[in-house]
């Protein structure tokens, strides 16, 4: 990966054997999740001693959903992350502010299923330091993000306005090629399109999506 412009970001990870892979491949972001309802799930101790890895190889993103003063405490005294990333309805006010606590970039996701989803962005601009558009969870899911799917990837074609983000959402190695091309994109987050099961990240297929991400960053 080291030759390639694409941004990887790995979400989820929960073992010692999977960071160790995505650290190999090159990965430029690793991201653990700390909300009790996704399988992927952690305390801030447990994700702390599998980041201390990936320290100075890659950016620790920590990934809360919605979360209180109490809760971001614990988790940046405990991880030391590089990035916090709000995956709720967290307001332009409150990322603000989330900013000004804790002296760290924040990244702003966002869930994306048709053109006009893009508009709540545009207060964001100039707050967030990165956004992130994934899909729109399927109907029932308590997930945020990590359900598997994908949105229109032609909607980002024809936004210049969006700024500097990251595009998530149903990733994986079949179709990396396909969602490189469409979007233009530098900078991509997968979790669950390298696992065998919610939760469970899978070496094998860890490494056959950043060959086929080195095969279409060749392409681009």
């Amino acid at each position: 990966m080291s030759s390639s412009a694409i941004e990887v970001k790995i979400c989820g990870l929960k073992t010692p054997e999977a960071v160790e892979t995505v650290l190999k491949n090159g990965a430029s972001h690793i991201g653990f999740i700390f909300f009790p309802k996704s399988p992927r799930h952690l305390e801030p101790a447990q994700a702390a001693r599998l980041a201390a890895a990936a320290r100075g190889k890659a950016k620790i993103v920590a990934v809360t959903v919605n979360a209180d003063d109490a809760q971001l405490d614990e988790i940046v005294a405990a991880l030391q992350p590089d990035i916090l990333q709000l995956h709720g309805n967290e307001t332009p006010e409150r990322v603000a502010q989330v900013k000004q606590r804790y002296g760290l970039p924040v990244m702003k996701a966002f869930s994306i299923r048709e053109n006009s989803d893009f508009d709540v962005v545009a207060p964001y601009q100039g707050i967030a330091d990165r956004f992130l558009f994934d899909a729109k969870a399927p109907k029932g899911s308590e997930l945020p993000g990590g359900n598997g799917v994908s949105f229109d990837w032609n909607l980002l074609k024809a936004r210049q306005d969006l700024g500097n983000y990251m595009l998530s959402g149903g990733l994986n190695a079949e179709n990396i090629n396909v969602a490189l091309a469409k979007t233009g994109s530098f900078a991509i987050d997968i979790s669950s399109g390298v696992e065998s099961e919610p939760g469970k990240k899978d070496v094998h297929l860890i490494d056959a999506f950043f060959a086929a991400v080195r095969e279409a960053s060749n392409t681009k």
